[in-house]
């Protein structure tokens, strides 16, 4: 298939992007450390809560800065944020998929990692500020309790699957 049409790359980015915000939700990211360039005071400024790790600066995920699957501070968000295109973005933008193909990807990718987050907040893990992969792997750090019940243990066996299922789509479809 052929590359897009000039002004297609940013009609792919207006109507994909908004629809998916999994490289801003904490599914397929924990952190976005700022570059060179990038002026930590004007988005601490701008209510951006940053992390220091070391000398440099993280935007930690989810990001507070998501709203309604927008960024609230779009014109000032960090270049990594700017110029971060997901594999499936890239794929639509080359025509190697159609737009509905790459929105029934987003809408798959979206209901396993909300699959993902019910089974966590069943096993009680309800803090949906930390990002999927850390919550997931906060759980299986926990020893099985087999007092529990059959239920708990059931939960932590789909989860695992859950997890393996939304991963796999993830590095196929979305991560380069």
């Amino acid at each position: 298939m052929s590359k897009c049409k000039p002004g297609l790359e940013a009609d792919l980015v207006s109507h994909l992007c908004p629809t998916c915000a999994l490289c801003c939700n904490g599914v397929l990211f924990n952190d976005v450390q700022l570059r060179v360039g990038d002026d930590p005071a004007r988005l601490t400024d701008r209510g951006v809560p940053l992390k220091k790790h070391g000398s440099t600066f993280r935007l930690q995920q989810p990001c507070s800065c998501l709203e309604s699957n927008r960024c609230r501070v779009y014109a000032d968000r960090p270049e990594r944020c700017r110029t971060f295109e997901c594999r499936l973005l890239q794929r639509a933008q080359s025509g190697e998929v159609t737009e509905a193909a790459a929105l029934k990807a987003i809408q798959q990718a979206r209901r396993r990692a909300d699959s993902v987050r019910r089974i966590l907040r069943e096993l009680g893990d309800t803090n949906e500020s930390v990002p999927l992969t850390r919550r997931y792997q906060r759980m299986m750090r926990q020893p099985i309790d087999l007092s529990a019940g059959q239920r708990f243990i059931d939960l932590r066996g789909e989860l695992m699957t859950a997890v393996a299922e939304m991963v796999g789509q993830l590095e196929k479809d979305f991560l380069s």
